[in-house]
């Protein structure tokens, strides 16, 4: 299948969802924020109106009996958690390294089927130095062997986030198009799209949601600001190491959050959406127990937010 074949035959889904969807009454996202579990964090979403969250990994969702008291404090809340994250390097070259990423990831896939988590946030996996093709094979026969088998068992999808520094080959459209002809009609693997890295990549994250709407299964709110009187002096890898760019809560970068709305409304979508707090100017994201600085940030943001969403 030709990168054109693939843009297509996504567009055409997105199309036809699009015109299932039309007679829906609202648009129902879900808005919250990516935080670590917490019973403080879970008690201000609450109080601030979210109504889902993006958690990591955590010792309480291991156990039955853990799993259930967590699902019942966040029922309370009104709360449903849309992704779990475990950013691991799935095709690790180290074989020992390798086997502890992948036993990692089946580990997160048992906690997320006990708490009823139906997406796991992830990389896609790399190795530095090969052929993107060479490594999106190895992605695609590890993920078959290691974790589709567990993902279908348990009605479970892992979804990629766009992050560039991490193990990651799933960074924008290049990689969607590999990675996608390569595992073809498979139904667990999709994205998490965050905006925020396509801008600071100058790719276009208004395009790239359009062209991939369809496997657009969770949402991660960040922006960029731009720094351009320094990017123009010292371009993007300057040697002086100034800085040219830094993450921002939603509203105060470079996306135009009308436009990326626009076309998930378009698509239909209804999943989670949840702020990734990593401004520096609001305490860079939510600690355990949540922050002042954090809470006021996120409250800023929430306002923000609900020019654009029914919430």
């Amino acid at each position: 299948m030709t990168r054109r074949d693939l843009i297509g035959t996504i567009a055409a889904t997105g199309a036809a969802a699009f015109a299932a969807k039309a007679q829906a009454a609202s648009w129902k996202p879900k808005l919250g924020f990516l935080t670590g579990y917490s019973e403080p964090n879970i008690e201000f979403a609450r109080q601030e109106g979210f109504t889902c969250l993006t958690v990591g990994t955590n010792a309480k969702f291991e156990t039955d009996e853990g799993a259930e008291k967590c699902k019942a404090t966040l029922r309370r809340a009104g709360l449903t958690v849309t992704s779990l994250g475990c950013m691991v390097n799935h095709i690790d070259p180290d074989p020992a390294k390798r086997r502890k990423a992948n036993d990692e990831f089946t580990g997160a896939i048992g906690q997320a089927a006990r708490m009823g988590i139906p997406h796991l946030s992830a990389m896609s996996g790399s190795m530095p130095g090969k052929k993107l093709e060479d490594q999106v094979d190895e992605i695609v026969r590890v993920y078959h062997e290691k974790y589709f088998p567990l993902l279908q068992q348990h009605n479970l999808r892992i979804v990629w986030e766009p992050w560039p520094e991490g193990p990651n080959v799933a960074t924008g459209p290049a990689g969607y198009e590999v990675l996608f002809n390569a595992f073809g009609d498979v139904p667990y693997v999709g994205l998490q799209f965050d905006p925020s890295h396509f801008v600071r990549q100058f790719m276009d994250p208004i395009q790239c949601a359009r062209d991939f709407a369809p496997k657009i299964w969770d949402v991660h709110l960040k922006d960029t600001e731009i720094f351009w009187p320094v990017l123009k002096k010292v371009g993007i890898k300057p040697i002086n190491g100034a800085r040219w760019w830094r993450y921002r809560l939603p509203g105060f970068g470079e996306l135009d959050w009308k436009a990326f709305f626009t076309v998930l409304m378009d698509a239909g979508y209804s999943g989670g959406m949840n702020i990734e707090h990593e401004d520096e100017l609001y305490g860079n994201g939510p600690g355990e127990p949540i922050t002042e600085e954090a809470k006021t940030g996120l409250h800023i943001t929430h306002t923000f937010l609900k020019q654009y969403l029914p919430v």
